[in-house]
């Protein structure tokens, strides 16, 4: 009778019930595996081989003509190991017994979370994203990075194309909302990251705020060169949107000498008299508008301000 060792923990049965056993028991071991296809639906399979090749995986998990497959181990990291038909894997002792198989001779590049997998298949749902991220489906988004633009919002169904040149970038924000907002979203940081803006979360009693530091001006247009913004975040961002912005110090336009237009009102936040922008925001996508957004419409109510 085949003893079954569980998957994380393929120790040999004569090292499970001693010694005495030795080489004759070993030869009736079964190691479990888990095997999953380009949807990531997954099921278990016994292979009695503790270090089979890439082909002996396949044909276990019967499909035919195994040439036409490719099979890669899924890591304990979550990175892919290409896997030749004919290389060997040993499944004793290593942290990860998963693998997924493609019906493909071709592999496609990109970065979730900031690490590089290879899939199988020319597109890629929504839906495999967050489980190659391993995040939980009903409480995170998937974004596509588009650089210099805004990042577009990944669904379930939706399906991205991998074949086009370059790698594609995704990353994951959970979706849930707080009025306690300690943190900003994850684009949201990687997006001040990426264009070397520093900012810093402020908070005045039950309000929330983003200080954008020491912002570039336009040339020429105000009596300062730089300015902080802030940006106060509604309960419930990044799903609602902020409103005004806000300046410190006070900007007046050189060419006419007075503030601009609707930008003369005091608003007291964490101890400084901010100069309000009275600049309302009339549309808001939820899952694709941010932080990055906002600081474009602050940028053009900067450029345009008279």
């Amino acid at each position: 009778m085949q003893q079954i060792i569980p998957s994380g923990d393929n120790r040999k049965a004569h090292e499970v019930n001693g010694a005495a056993l030795g080489e004759e028991r070993h030869q009736h071991n079964a190691y479990r595996i888990l095997v999953a296809d380009d949807q990531m639906n997954e099921r278990y399979l016994d292979i009695n081989d503790p270090v089979p090749t890439g082909r002996q995986i396949i044909q276990a998990a019967s499909l035919h003509p195994v040439d036409d497959f490719s099979i890669y181990a899924i890591l304990a990291s979550g990175e892919f190991e290409d896997l030749r038909l004919d290389e060997t894997y040993d499944l004793r002792g290593n942290s990860a017994e998963r693998f997924v198989i493609f019906q493909t001779d071709r592999a496609f590049k990109f970065t979730i979370d900031d690490r590089q997998l290879e899939w199988g298949k020319p597109n890629i749902s929504g839906s495999v994203l967050k489980k190659l991220a391993n995040v939980p489906a009903d409480t995170y988004h998937v974004y596509l990075e588009v650089r210099g633009g805004q990042d577009i919002l990944v669904r379930d169904t939706d399906l991205i194309d991998l074949s086009k040149p370059g790698i594609e970038r995704f990353i994951t924000v959970i979706c849930d909302t707080t009025e306690g907002l300690s943190v900003l979203p994850e684009v949201d940081r990687r997006y001040l990251s990426d264009h070397g803006i520093e900012a810093e979360l402020a908070s005045d009693g039950p309000h929330i705020g983003v200080v954008l530091k020491q912002m570039h001006l336009p040339i020429g247009k105000f009596n300062h060169p730089f300015a902080d913004i802030l940006v106060i975040l509604p309960p419930g961002y990044p799903d609602v949107a902020p409103d005004m912005f806000f300046c410190d110090p006070w900007l007046t336009l050189i060419s006419i000498g007075r503030y601009p237009t609707c930008a003369d009102v005091p608003h007291p936040f964490v101890g400084r008299n901010w100069q309000r922008w009275s600049r309302h925001n009339a549309s808001w996508r939820p899952g694709t508008d941010g932080l990055h957004t906002m600081i474009k419409r602050v940028e053009r109510a900067l450029a345009e301000a008279k």
